[in-house]
């Protein structure tokens, strides 16, 4: 790449607020700059008005603005731009159609079956990005040795690029194409995204379909297999769409940009950054990969300036904006991830893993329920924090204001309605009196001494009044501790989650929020040094400048890794090598300044935890491929981020990827001087801090000399952020002109047992926190693909009586049963409990959902104190565990034995010893039992039970340590006091509920209603308010009886499935625990369906059952139409294979929204298996996956539909069904219509065709057909003939705000 000395490079970060611009002047020094990225008055673009005022300002010559800029000046530009995010935020790209499979044309409205929100009854997701869809009919199949189907037709056999053979059995009708995409072309959309199935390793299809779109004029032509050609057609099918929706978009701006130039910049190197780190020639630049263009430059910027080789710390990466704050983490190497969703969007290519959580200097303030909560409700930019005069809320910035951290004089005259005023100190005072006004009143009113009394349960119940009146500077101190706990989370999570300790990593702090926040953040999560280099506020653009040019090569693999591979990996290896080399030597670098990375992307076979590993410190030797040992590279990552490895199973190839880079990036040469004067504060100011108002000096970066020390506190000030140097915290300018702080240790003020509500938002952060944290463990070294890939599982923290405290993550059928266990243990075995003892239950009668969720219960003991201080455990599905049937949920079982193996106060740890023996004694117990076996996975329940007693172990270290922290008596009283708040939520839902009724008719304060199942078993309920004190009686007496079947449902599911709909129906985030039912009276009948015998079969009134709850509990309030109350579980198997699946139906209308179509409702959220995974792995071929039109209830506003679901047998298999709602029908409400109920089909091979009823098990042979139909959503008020459909047009960040690998697992745990 030419040298480019003597002439201005610039950098150039467009974002969504400001442009931030970087540019090296020909004499080598640097020059920074700042402008809005929109201001029309001005100037058309602003990186062209950035470039234009640059080289006014240094040459003298003029620049005029309604001209091309002359670029001989010019060396090369680097872009970031949020062109791309804006446009799929706010649902701006080009009109796009979809061509796809025949028979999937809802595949991308379907996704993974998973709802975003787990309690939000309107399921608000994203809209697709094609507005219209064409049905390719064209079918490819990959070929199986063990396939006994047997086809008339004469299929033709070819060879994929991952060496797998596929069968065509349908060739692709390119002449019905044409027509198809004719008249999509007359209608106006010009952009089209093509997805076949398998495409990823065949193309032919895909290509002719190309072909014949490009030759009608199409100007976009997006495939997938060219875009990213990695297995799993959903994601493979959302980033084509990206590409072909954005792309148009791009090239737009890209033709409005080069326009303000002098020959359009054909003689300027102009590279843009991609969302893997990498920047890419302008021509180059496309959507699916534009995405993260605007953050990956801070990544890159504060990667390369802030780790040290030397010393190789990692950094943590903390960028806090206006409405979101980024954290990432830089240990030598980027961490990219292959799969993220952005805006709804799930796009399968290499990215930065950069995490967004919902907290910047925007989110708002609140006080609910007597605790204090910040966001994730932003500002925004318009009418922003209320300091900036436009009457908005009270947010972050404020609570920095009020406390004397951000200084007025020091900002720009821009704010008020003519955008002329200072910061108004005034407006921000007057919010915060209000406020604390509102805080005092709750505390001084007898409804703290209700929530503080309410729950006599718990042995701090008897607390005398909570904390005297508050100050606003109290309270806006409180607020900003609030603040930076729910930021310290993501931190900790990316992390611990890969098995690093947080405390050694630097914090390196960027954007124009976070120095504020810097010092208490690094101090929270033990990190001794924070590193804010002295481009801070524009490090973004600063790190276009630092970048590499990536070009990447990608191609899909099926090879084990294994010897007889290695040949044929080390060609395709170098194959790929060559081709980026060649590419970046046709951009002008030299081969002295290309670098190439391979990596290949493994995995156990038999799991789905891929890692994308390079042998870059592994050398090849006689045992690997000749690029390095990825054996042993992989089995020391694997080692280092799940504890073990599984050193017998083969290792499989599923991508090799090339990463080339030409070195481009400049290196910084402006320093300054080393002086030997002190620093000296410009002013003093008073500012607070947890001892109160402190003398507070103020510098300004550019007079602080080098190399000294500043002692906090301390105000440190430059032109685009400010930075709070906390008490006992240090400062210091380095050589280079970056501010390194120091961070002490924490001045502990001394917390009391009496209520705190600031401690108390605190506390429960860090309650959330050690469950997550446990669930990690729990995640890293368990081996089964149920707990470590698909999530079944959740751990938990319990007060000394037993009482849920917290619980992660929030499994809707786990909510509030484990606490039932930990209490039935603590009745049941009392005193006998001794340090160093683990309990394993699963028993219905002790707490129990159903005997695949193994619950392991750790008591912790304290020195010098009687009995349990406080308990911790886990939950986890095992995928078997013995039974009449694998997998142990069998559809016809009539008791508990048939369902495998029982726990009820099983000692699993003995004073300390695991005990091996007499566990799998009791796994194998079932075996006695006429037709039925004991475990099959014996290997799999051990460790996973180990992984189990780890994870409790943790969470008993983490509580263990904060009891250090606060004492005992301290942590155990806001134990109590986390749970009463959430009580105070409930209470004042049922008040206001009873409010509402009593204004809409002078109607008695007593709901009730009923629901069947399909045998006729009546679900009956009485709803009995208390207004006064917000309390409730939730009667099920008229319940049937217990059932000849599996439909019995244990009573803690009854507990979980009302835990859940309380919290849908407080409508806020609350800490789900024990307080949520201290205000609800439950009576269920013993011997109902409900409360049945303890031999019971219940299998099915975990999965089905529960569903029906929760429509009867709905119903009684008039929440919302009925959902399709099932699961619709599906599982067939032989003695090879065994798989199981749950399918999405339609959800139920409400007040103001129509019901969600294709997705999964209350007790359920399982992620559905790709078609393309369902097909590799299994002897089955996924024929169709729709919508089914019209089987949601009619209505004001209209049911969500069901599915349609096919899937054709290419071998001898049993299939299991275990459904609901096959002969009752999804209830409409206030004059909606029902929705349609379900239906199981099976069509032979022979061209019968059966129904199966609700629940069979039933044998196949190869080409039979399972059709299922699942039920539509139940219709919500009257037909309205002039009822025009609500459109809400929200920035897509506002409703979906967060991304990130963090976000991603918690969305998987929540999809179980």
């Amino acid at each position: 790449m030419a040298d480019t000395m003597g002439r201005f490079d610039f950098a150039i970060d467009r974002g969504g607020t400001f442009t931030d611009v970087f540019a090296r002047l020909p004499d080598g020094r640097e020059r920074v700059l700042k402008l809005l990225s929109s201001d029309p008055q001005n100037y058309k673009d602003a990186p062209t008005e950035g470039i234009r005022r640059v080289l006014e300002e240094e040459t003298g010559q003029v620049f005029p603005r309604d001209q091309p800029v002359d670029t001989s000046l010019i060396g090369w530009i680097r872009m970031g731009t949020t062109v791309a995010t804006n446009a799929l935020l706010e649902r701006r790209g080009e009109r796009t159609a979809l061509l796809v499979t025949k028979g999937f044309k809802d595949l991308l409205h379907i996704g993974t079956q998973a709802r975003p929100k787990l309690f939000d009854l309107e399921v608000a997701m994203p809209d697709v990005l094609y507005e219209e869809v064409i049905e390719v009919d064209e079918r490819v199949v990959l070929q199986r040795d063990d396939c006994q189907l047997q086809r008339r037709d004469p299929k033709r056999l070819v060879r994929g690029s991952t060496g797998d053979s596929l069968e065509v059995w349908k060739e692709v009708d390119l002449d019905r194409v044409e027509k198809d995409l004719r008249g999509v072309l007359s209608r106006g959309i010009t952009s089209v995204a093509v997805l076949l199935l398998h495409s990823y390793t065949w193309s032919d299809h895909e290509k002719a379909v190309g072909s014949v779109a490009r030759h009608l004029g199409f100007t976009q032509v997006s495939l997938s297999s060219e875009v990213m050609p990695m297995v799993r057609a959903v994601p493979r099918g959302y980033t084509v769409c990206a590409d072909a929706y954005l792309t148009p978009k791009i090239h737009q701006y890209l033709k409005g940009f080069t326009s303000g130039f002098k020959g359009g910049l054909k003689d300027v190197d102009v590279l843009f950054m991609q969302s893997d780190g990498g920047l890419t020639p302008m021509e180059q630049f496309c959507g699916s990969r534009a995405v993260l263009s605007g953050p990956a430059g801070g990544v890159v910027g504060y990667a390369i300036t802030s780790y040290s080789q030397m010393e190789r710390k990692p950094v943590i990466g903390f960028d806090m904006g206006g409405t979101s704050t980024d954290v990432s983490r830089y240990a030598g190497q980027y961490e990219h991830v292959f799969e993220a969703t952005t805006a709804g969007v799930t796009l399968q290519a290499p990215q930065l893993d950069i995490n967004t959580v919902a907290a910047g200097g925007g989110s708002r303030l609140f006080f609910r329920s007597g605790m204090f909560v910040v966001g994730p409700e932003s500002a925004g930019a318009h009418p922003g924090p209320a300091c900036y005069r436009k009457g908005g809320p009270l947010t972050v910035t404020d609570a920095n204001l009020a406390l004397g951290r951000l200084l007025p004089s020091f900002f720009p005259k821009i704010f008020g309605p003519a955008e002329d005023e200072p910061l108004s100190l005034e407006e921000t005072t007057r919010h915060f009196h209000q406020l604390t006004d509102e805080i005092n009143l709750f505390l001084s009113s007898s409804q703290s001494q209700v929530g503080a009394n309410g729950t006599s349960k718990t042995q701090n119940s008897a607390v005398p009044n909570s904390q005297s009146e508050m100050s606003v500077e109290e309270v806006a101190m409180g607020f900003i501790r609030v603040a930076n706990e729910a930021m310290c989370r993501p931190i900790r999570a990316l992390t611990q989650a890969k098995g690093h300790d947080t405390s050694q990593h630097v914090l390196a702090c960027f954007g124009g929020a976070g120095g504020q926040h810097a010092c208490s953040i690094a101090r929270a999560l033990g990190m001794k040094t924070v590193f804010i280099h002295k481009y801070s506020g524009v490090l973004s653009a600063y790190g276009l400048a630092l970048a590499d040019v990536v070009e990447e090569a990608q191609e899909p693999c099926s090879l084990k890794y294994e010897q007889p591979s290695f040949g044929e990996l080390d060609r395709r290896m170098e194959q790929l090598s060559k081709r980026c080399r060649d590419t970046l030597r046709g951009r002008g670098f030299t081969s002295g300044q290309i670098t190439t990375e391979v990596f290949l992307h493994l995995r156990y076979k038999g799991t789905d935890c891929a890692l994308m590993v390079t042998a870059d410190g592994y050398p090849d030797n006689t045992k690997s491929c000749r690029a390095g040992d990825f054996r042993a590279a992989f089995t020391k990552r694997y080692m280092k981020e799940f504890g073990f490895t599984i050193p017998d199973r083969p290792i499989v190839v599923d991508d090799i990827r090339v990463r080339g880079c030409g070195k481009s990036g400049i290196q910084s040469v402006n320093k300054p001087k080393l002086e030997h004067r002190q620093a000296r504060a410009v002013m003093m100011t008073k500012c607070y801090f947890e001892e109160g108002y402190l003398d507070t000096g103020v510098y300004l970066w550019e007079e602080l000399p080098c190399g000294r020390s500043i002692q906090g506190p301390a105000i440190i000030i430059d032109k685009n952020s400010t930075i709070l140097v906390e008490p006992s915290c240090e400062a210091r300018l380095t050589e280079e002109g970056d501010v390194c702080l120091t961070v002490g240790s924490d001045h502990q003020c001394v917390l009391g047992t009496e209520l705190n509500t600031v401690q108390l938002s605190i506390f429960s952060h860090r309650f959330m926190s050690i469950a997550e944290q446990m669930g990690r463990v729990l995640q890293r070294t368990s081996i089964s693909t149920n707990i470590k890939e698909r999530l079944d599982f959740s751990c938990a923290v319990f007060g000394p009586d037993g009482g849920l405290v917290s619980n992660a993550p929030h499994i809707p059928v786990h909510l509030g049963a484990m606490q039932e266990t930990v209490q039935y243990q603590i009745r049941s075995l009392g005193n006998k409990l001794k340090e160093g003892d683990v309990i394993l239950s699963n028993h219905p009668c002790a707490g129990g959902s159903h005997l695949p969720d193994l619950t392991v219960i750790t008591p912790v003991f304290r020195k010098g104190v009687n009995g349990p201080v406080f308990f911790v455990a886990s939950r986890g599905h095992h995928a078997d565990i013995g039974g009449i049937t694998p997998g142990s949920m069998p559809p016809h079982s009539t008791s508990l034995q048939q369902e495998g193996a029982v726990f009820i106060s099983f000692k699993l740890v003995s004073g300390g010893v695991f005990q091996e023996e007499a566990v799998t004694d009791a796994l194998m117990a079932p075996a006695q039992y006429p037709g039925s076996s004991g475990t099959r996975n014996l290997h799999d329940n051990l460790s996973d039970l180990r992984a189990q007693v780890a994870a409790n172990q943790r969470g008993s270290q983490l509580v263990g340590e904060l009891i250090d922290t606060y004492g005992l008596a301290v942590v155990q009283a806001y134990m109590g006091y986390i749970q009463s708040n959430a009580e105070l939520a409930v209470r004042d839902m049922l008040k206001a509920f009873a409010q509402r009724r009593r204004q809409q008719q002078a109607g008695s304060l007593e709901v009730e209603s009923e629901d069947f199942l399909d045998d006729g078993t009546p679900i009956r309920l009485r709803v009995q308010i208390n207004e006064e004190v917000g309390s409730a009686v939730f009667d099920f007496t008229g319940t049937g009886t217990e059932v000849w079947g599996n439909c019995n449902a244990p009573r803690a599911i009854t507990l979980s499935a009302l835990i859940y709909c309380l919290r849908c129906m407080v409508g806020q985030d609350i800490p789900l625990n024990q307080g949520c039912l201290a205000p609800i009276k439950v009576i269920i009948p013993p011997g109902s369906i409900l409360q049945p015998s303890q031999n019971a079969a219940v299998v099915g009134g975990n999965v089905l059952t529960s569903q029906r709850v929760v429509d009867v509990i709905f119903k009684a309030f008039e929440a919302c139409a009925a959902s399709q109350g099932c699961m619709n579980n599906i599982s067939f198997g032989s003695d090879s294979v065994g798989y199981y699946e749950t399918v999405a139906g339609g959800a139920g209308a409400g007040p103001g929204w129509d019901g969600r179509s294709g997705v999964h409702s209350h007790m359920t959220n399982t992620r559905i298996t790709d078609p393309e995974i369902l097909e590799k792995r299994y002897p089955v071929i996924l024929e169709h996956f729709s919508l089914r039109p019209g089987s949601g209830g009619t209505g004001r506003y209209r049911g969500g539909d069901g599915v349609i679901r096919k899937l054709l047998f290419r071998n001898k298999v049993v299939l299991s069904v275990l459904t609901e709602r096959r002969a009752t029908r999804p209830y409409g409400l206030m004059g909606g219509e029902d929705g349609e109920a379900g239906l199981n089909l099976l069509h032979r091979a022979d061209g019968r065709v059966l129904n199966l009823g609700a629940k069979t098990s039933v044998s196949l042979q190869p080409g039979d057909m399972f059709c299922l139909y699942t039920p539509g959503g139940g219709g919500y008020g009257g037909e309205d003939a002039n009822r025009t459909p609500q459109t809400k047009r929200r920035r897509l960040n506002e409703t979906f705000p967060e991304r990130g690998s963090i976000f991603e697992y918690r969305m998987a745990q929540e999809g179980v």
